[in-house]
């Protein structure tokens, strides 16, 4: 059964070109991300918490 999400929610640090990605919980209890430009169109990656923690780390790990 595809999974159900809540509210989408984009970093408050993002940008006003819309070039975001946005995260939501699911009713499954994993964590979709969808690009922010395509919104209900875009493609959804599932994640579990626990890759979610993983990407989490990996994104603030680097250095702009």
């Amino acid at each position: 059964m595809t999974p159900k999400y809540g509210t989408w929610r984009k970093s408050r640090l993002s940008e006003a070109n819309g070039a975001c990605l946005e995260a939501a919980l699911s009713d499954h209890g994993t964590i979709g991300v969808r690009d922010s430009k395509l919104g209900d169109s875009s493609p959804i990656l599932d994640l579990s918490p626990r890759e979610w923690f993983a990407f989490t780390q990996a994104v603030r790990s680097i250095k702009h």
